[in-house]
């Protein structure tokens, strides 16, 4: 007898026997490699037909065309950021004032709805041993201390370049300051108050901006980018250098069999090389990995405290903003895991494969 009706069409479009899929299996390019998908996709364009690869090629003209455009945006954008720049000075020199201890506001109620402020649930950790510093701080200091050094440390980004021997003289850090320059670019000022280790009151990190479309590549414009950058001179008093450390080393003569000292400095880890940068060559091809890696970092680095420590350190000291862009996503860890699971079970190395990578120095934009 045939099976009627009923039992042989679908209830819905996507029904299909069990082990079946209900489309081929074949590559998706949004799932491939950013190599593989360029490649795929560059090899797509040049199977289509003659007449639907000229209007793609008009279509990437009218690109061109609007980039440009683009362009005279961000240098639009730019002249704006140095006229609010100026508008903003005086809520920084009363920050200044007020964390340096040069005046003591009278108590103020808060002008911000505080109902939600405080995260209520527990963490789930005992913070007592490291809050004892803070509590032990006397009801009469003048100013708040440490307050750059605590953003640094509240910092991911910044705390991965602070060292140990780094933080006495960051304790002397009473601000950082942008100057912007009239030919697109900016200077942080770090200033200082006088410590032991170096005599100059204010240290100076320089970084360079455009906003041209590379005529080499001009589908990769993104908008104004940092492209170069330039330290300044650290006047270290003697023996306080804490970029570079010294190796005592002892060394025995092959004939004679005496022993002599040798006595060599090599360069140490510190944040105080954040302002003796690699040298950026005009030729690009000429940059290795490594120190495109280090300026991609010094780039964001640059990028972070002119656009968002500087104009809000304070949200940075309390914790109502924090940069690390994984806390949410753990919160979710529990579900995302159990579908992945599979998938991190292949990797040979043990490794996660969708880990963040080093930004390029192209890719360090001025958002």
């Amino acid at each position: 007898m045939d099976a009627s009706k009923e039992d042989t069409e679908p209830e819905s479009c996507n029904e299909s026997e069990d082990g079946k899929k209900t489309s081929e299996n074949h590559m998706v390019p949004a799932y491939m490699g950013a190599l593989m998908r360029r490649q795929f996709l560059q090899e797509m364009v040049k199977n289509l037909p003659s007449s639907i690869q000229n209007r793609i090629t008009s279509l990437k003209n009218i690109q061109l065309d609007h980039l440009k455009v683009e362009a005279e945006f961000f240098e639009e954008v730019y002249k704006l950021e140095m006229l609010y720049q100026k508008k903003y000075l005086p809520f920084f020199e009363k920050r200044k004032e007020i964390v340096t201890g040069k005046f003591d506001p009278p108590k103020e109620e808060p002008k911000w709805n505080t109902e939600n402020s405080d995260i209520d649930q527990s963490v789930g950790s005992d913070f007592s041993q490291i809050l004892k510093e803070f509590k032990d701080i006397p009801e009469d200091t003048k100013g708040i201390p440490n307050f750059w050094l605590t953003i640094f440390r509240n910092t991911e980004l910044l705390s991965e370049m602070v060292q140990e021997h780094d933080e006495p003289v960051l304790r002397k850090l009473t601000d950082i300051t942008i100057k912007y320059e009239e030919q697109p670019g900016y200077t942080l000022e770090f200033h200082f108050d006088k410590n032991e280790y170096f005599s100059d009151p204010v240290l100076t990190k320089q970084y360079f901006l455009k906003s041209t479309v590379d005529e080499e590549y001009p589908f990769s414009f993104e908008g104004t980018e940092i492209f170069k950058c330039k330290g300044c001179n650290i006047n270290w008093e003697k023996k306080m250098n804490l970029t570079v450390k010294t190796i005592r080393k002892k060394q025995r003569h092959k004939e004679r069999g005496a022993f002599r000292t040798i006595v060599k400095q090599v360069p140490n880890d510190s944040f105080f090389n954040f302002f003796n940068p690699p040298e950026v060559p005009d030729d690009k091809e000429e940059v290795d990995e490594d120190t495109q890696s280090l300026l991609a970092t010094d780039f964001e680095v640059g990028h972070v405290l002119r656009a968002r420590i500087i104009p809000k350190a304070v949200l940075y000291y309390t914790g109502d903003i924090i940069d690390d862009e994984d806390d949410d996503d753990d919160e979710f860890n529990g579900e995302e895991d159990d579908e992945d699971e599979d998938d991190e079970s292949g990797d040979d190395d043990g490794k996660n494969t969708g880990s963040k990578q080093k930004q390029s120095v192209k890719e360090c934009q001025n958002q």
